[in-house]
């Protein structure tokens, strides 16, 4: 049979709708497999070093009391395949490391992930790696090693300003894994996701940072454990960060 593509829309449409509507359900399929992994998970029954530098107290207290999400804002099937991406993107950026002649280790000897607990373990980290030698960058071995993968923005944001002023959060992170492993410097390497672009910062450690971030974890986690909710960052519920926070309509309930 012979196609006449100068007149044969109708068929070539019907053919655009079928792929799209395939698209589609492949792609609810994929995203419901997600979300069902992501809700089989078990929660997490301590704070993470990763979440330290979250600004709102109060935020952190919810999340680990394993207070209920606002209806709705659980992580989607797009978040987690964004979760998914950056765990490849460090992988990879794990072999570049390795092949240049870099010794990082991202697991102990038992296969454990390296990291360190405390306060009964109701405060952990877990880090993405150590590099333990390798070629003369100006950098004393070991380092600690941590890895993001950013868009295009967030990266360039990154390079011009610095670890400190443009990802605080992650400042904080490495801050406190060096203060309770007893490192002096870490190596973060972002890399961006548009573009596989690597940049490289050296952070050195700050102990007085690192102690009140401790500090923090404390107050929380007894914040945590006599059932009380610390002070809300702001005094109004369009402030920037209570408009983007997950658990907004909870905290703010019966204030408006």
């Amino acid at each position: 049979m012979g196609i006449d593509l100068n007149h044969g829309s109708g068929f070539v449409y019907g053919r655009i709708g079928h792929a799209i509507s395939v698209s589609d359900r492949v792609n609810a399929l994929i995203d419901a497999a997600l979300v069902a992994r992501n809700r089989r998970q078990t929660p997490r029954d301590y704070l993470g070093g990763s979440r330290i530098g979250e600004p709102c107290v109060r935020k952190l207290v919810y999340e680990v009391t394993h207070t209920p999400k606002d209806e709705g804002r659980d992580f989607d099937g797009a978040i987690l395949r964004i979760f998914d991406a950056g765990h490849q993107f460090e992988t990879l950026s794990i072999r570049w490391l390795r092949g240049a002649g870099f010794d990082l280790r991202t697991e102990r000897a038992d296969g454990g992930q390296f990291g360190f607990e405390t306060a009964g373990g109701k405060l952990r980290g877990h880090i993405d790696g150590v590099i333990v030698a390798g070629p003369d960058v100006g950098l004393r071995w070991p380092v600690l090693w941590e890895h993001k993968a950013l868009n295009a923005k967030s990266w360039n944001d990154l390079v011009k300003r610095g670890l400190r002023a443009s990802k605080p959060v992650y400042f904080a992170q490495v801050q406190l894994y060096m203060g309770y492993l007893e490192l002096e410097t870490a190596l973060v390497t972002a890399l961006n996701k548009d573009t596989e672009a690597l940049h490289h910062e050296m952070v050195a450690f700050d102990p007085p940072c690192a102690q009140a971030l401790s500090d923090k974890a404390v107050d929380i986690l007894r914040a945590a454990a006599a059932g009380e909710l610390p002070a809300r960052i702001a005094a109004a519920q369009d402030f920037y960060l209570c408009r983007m926070c997950a658990y907004a309509e909870r905290c703010w309930e019966g204030e408006r």
